[in-house]
């Protein structure tokens, strides 16, 4: 496997904004995809999220640009606006002394910021299809000299619906474009497209990573997002830490975690993609030397790390899927020693959660988090443990001589060992025990399922009173209400799909769904909800028009 990204055959542009982004090595799919998508063949990459596939994909559409062109050159399709901005804002990055011209469209924004980006001349454009599609129609958005077309995550777009979309916008592209696939399953769907629209595709599959750690006691807390801090600095007060790596899902989230634990009294520094390769070996090397014990990071900056003695490996909040979260708590339990991987989890995670039980074939338990009554009996078992161990030594003849002058001057000894005391805690000061507040459970799935109406009420069964009431018993979900249930023929999937595709959000945000005879109730977030009842009026549920509105 390629262990430089200068082996790569990339432009020394590429690599440098590589480099200062914090990647050390190519990961696998990096190494096996670039050269073949260099060389202009089309490629199918079978990877999960958080294998490294933007940048696998975003380096080789970059260095076969040619610079200074009026149209598209390049075409990455993805299924929600999160990921729109995400692929847009990283392929800008990856080529920013290239002077690329980078542009993300998405609905759900103004129309005009995008068509006139287009008609000032964009080199590489990233979407969603619904989107695409419409500005296609509108005559603004023209494929017909794009020479890499690139599908990501298309088992997801498939899921959303969106195949129809897709199979017109590469029917819009020259038959000679490069045309780069990615999926982390391949349905039937997804071959026939690939077999129909792409010219002896290369295959690329990267496997799994296993979960080979045995060492490593896996734990998750429950807690509202707002809490998250409160709960971290509970387990400070109470774990053996000796050396921590906290993930977070952002660069900013780094610096601003990093100030907050070192003004409540422990210490960290952040390491993230902003931070220039001396500044990030200097801070490095103090963690290697434990001149610091806690480094806050993103997974692209601490990929690279090699530290075997990191006691503690701490996830706040769940990464996007399964082998990130075995790549992050393979960071400790090293070298024949024992490790803790700690996640913090909201409800809305919980579902995610699940998926990496099943993955890892590992049961993550529950942890419950100390009270301040348990923090305040640790610190003064710490205290009287710390005072013990030094009588028992004998080494205080100064601090003595100190004691024996005060108890001279008239103070009571008991008196003079409380305020000595006292001293010696006032650094707890820094350290206020946060409220934690508590967490609102959402109920069982197979309990859910079994709210159908209350024909089927009764004696030892759950009531469907739940399911009736207007608001979302799950914390962070609204309940909308549809005009279309059983009678009409829909299931779950049906109202998945259409709600998925035409407000362009993950078909895995959707939480619960309970359809009755005539209507149908549905839980989205509530960051979402706006965007949902903003598309009402254009989804269509096996072509039938629907009236949505908050139950």
């Amino acid at each position: 496997m390629t262990t430089d990204f200068t082996q790569l055959s990339l432009h020394p542009q590429l690599v440098q904004a590589v480099t200062e982004r914090g990647y050390q090595t190519p990961t696998p799919i990096q190494s096996a995809l670039i050269p073949v998508m260099l060389t202009g063949k089309d490629v199918i990459g079978q990877a999960q999220t958080g294998t490294g596939k933007t940048a696998a994909f975003a380096l080789p559409l970059l260095n076969n640009l040619e610079p200074g062109q009026s149209y598209v050159q390049a075409l990455v399709v993805v299924p929600t606006r999160e990921l729109a901005l995400q692929v847009a804002e990283a392929v800008t990055e990856y080529g920013q002394f290239s002077q690329v011209r980078v542009l993300a469209v998405y609905g759900g924004a103004p129309y005009r910021p995008q068509i006139n980006e287009l008609r000032r001349g964009v080199d590489i454009v990233v979407g969603t299809p619904g989107r695409l599609i419409d500005l296609m129609n509108k005559e603004i958005l023209d494929l017909r000299r794009v020479r890499t077309v690139v599908l990501d995550e298309a088992d997801e777009m498939l899921n959303m619906g969106f195949i129809e979309d897709i199979e017109s916008i590469l029917a819009a592209t020259p038959f000679t474009r490069q045309t780069a696939l990615f999926s982390a399953t391949m349905p039937a769907e997804i071959r026939r497209l690939a077999e129909k629209y792409m010219n002896d595709p290369q295959s690329i599959t990267i496997r799994r990573e296993q979960m080979t750690v045995e060492t490593v006691d896996q734990r998750y807390y429950l807690v509202n997002d707002s809490d998250k801090l409160a709960a971290l600095t509970r387990l400070f007060e109470v774990e053996d830490i000796t050396s921590a790596l906290i993930f977070v899902r952002t660069r900013n989230e780094t610096g601003e975690l990093a100030n907050a634990l070192t003004l409540r009294g422990f210490p960290a520094e952040a390491l993230n993609g902003d931070m220039n390769q001396e500044s990030r070996e200097r801070t490095m090397s103090r963690f290697r030397q434990n001149l610091i014990t806690v480094l806050v990071a993103t997974d692209v900056a601490a990929r690279g790390l090699d530290i075997d003695d990191i006691s503690h490996v701490i996830n706040v909040g769940l990464p996007e899927d399964a082998e990130s979260y075995v790549h992050r708590i393979g960071r400790t339990g090293r070298a024949g020693k024992t490790g803790t991987a700690i996640t913090l989890l909201t409800p809305q995670e919980r579902r995610r959660l699940g998926y990496i039980e099943h993955f890892t074939r590992c049961k993550i338990k529950r942890g419950t988090l100390p009270s301040e009554t348990d923090i305040i009996a640790y610190r003064e078992k710490q205290l009287m443990d710390k005072v013990g161990m030094w009588l028992r030594r004998g080494r205080c003849l100064h601090e003595r001589e100190l004691i024996e002058a005060l108890v001279a001057e008239g103070n009571d000894p008991l008196a003079v060992a409380a305020a000595a005391l006292k001293v010696a805690r006032a650094d707890e000061k820094q350290r206020p025990i946060a409220a934690i507040t508590p967490v609102v459970e959402p109920l069982p799935v197979e309990r859910t399922r079994e709210r159908t109406g209350a024909s089927r009420g009764g004696p030892g069964r759950p009531q469907p009173r739940a399911w009736n009431d207007a608001a979302s018993h799950e914390p962070g979900m609204v309940r909308l209400s549809l005009n279309l249930g059983r009678k009409h023929g829909i299931g779950p999937a049906d109202i998945v799909g259409a709600i998925a595709r035409h407000a362009e959000i993950p078909g895995s945000a959707i939480g619960k769904i309970h359809i009755q005879e005539k209507t149908s109730l549905v839980d989205v977030p509530e960051a979402l909800a706006d965007r949902v009842m903003a598309k009402a009026s254009e989804v269509r549920i096996r072509r039938m028009a629907i009236a949505m509105q908050r139950a």
